[in-house]
């Protein structure tokens, strides 16, 4: 039997490894042609999503800001996050703000991620694990491929994902934060997405593909005239952990200050941390 590591509540929130575990809050046919982020016209709306991950790799390097949303038993939790990315190296920094407990509690410290293909590591997790300290995770074992683990979904996968754009409709022209833009809505298949992936996010797509509730995963995605994506939200269903019901989670991506110098250093061996982490600690 396959080895796989998940947290405790990786299947009822997105909170699965850092909320839960500090004790935080409880489409149209693709077929039409349309105008293409390039200013051109010829490419289907279907086309022209496969293709931004691309687009972001040919860039370089961003800044990002993040927010995931979960929905269940009459409560929302929002988890915010900001850094930079580099595409072409598939490695980022993120800075993660957690919100105030229930009962007012105050806030907790922000959690450092950095982003790699294939793993997740965390410093401020928590739960017992020492100040300085990294918690590494692979991304392959989560039963969510790390979509929406961290609090925040690494930008590469999220454009990853739209290589699986099963059907998509241009929506308009719009503006955001004064930029020009191209608004698309959709709908994108994980598992399709998986198998077109680079070679760092495929297993972890493929074992979300396995881990929500549906393979599909709706999405309205935002591109300037260069084809980059400059917003992206998508929304995941997860099956809570009675079985009988699902939990709504919905992360949106902001990408902008493309060129921005990005420098990420993994940490050492020496630097990680190998023992129990003291609630939620991953599991066969």
């Amino acid at each position: 039997m396959k080895r796989r590591q998940h947290w405790r509540a990786g299947k009822t929130a997105v909170t699965v490894g850092l909320v839960v575990g500090l004790g935080a809050c409880a489409t149209g046919c693709g077929g039409a042609t349309a105008e293409g982020a390039s200013g051109t016209t010829g490419d289907t709306p279907v086309t022209l999503l496969k293709r931004t991950a691309d687009t972001l790799r040919a860039t370089g390097t961003s800044q990002a800001t993040t927010s995931m949303e979960m929905a269940t038993g009459g409560t929302r939790v929002t988890i915010r996050g900001k850094g930079v990315y580099d595409y072409d190296r598939q490695l980022g920094k993120l800075t993660i703000v957690l919100p105030q407990d229930p009962a007012g509690a105050s806030e907790h410290r922000p959690i450092t991620e950095l982003l790699a293909p294939g793993a997740l590591f965390m410093k401020n997790r928590g739960a017992g694990v020492p100040a300085d300290k990294w918690v590494r995770v692979e991304t392959s074992t989560l039963s969510d491929g790390n979509l929406v683990t961290g609090g925040a979904t690494d930008p590469f996968a999220a454009a990853e994902l739209l290589r699986g754009t099963r059907s998509a409709t241009y929506v308009g022209r719009t503006e955001l934060a004064g930029t020009e833009v191209r608004h698309y809505r959709g709908t994108a298949d994980l598992a399709a997405a998986a198998r077109s992936a680079s070679a760092g996010n495929r297993a972890a797509l493929a074992s979300a593909a396995q881990g929500f509730a549906t393979v599909e995963v709706p999405f309205d995605v935002y591109l300037d005239d260069q084809g980059r994506i400059r917003k992206l939200r998508q929304r995941f269903s997860f099956v809570n952990d009675s079985g009988k019901g699902t939990v709504a989670v919905a992360s949106t991506t902001l990408l902008y200050g493309f060129g921005t110098p990005v420098d990420v250093q993994l940490p050492r061996a020496a630097d990680i941390y190998a023992g129990r982490i003291a609630e939620n600690q991953p599991t066969r």
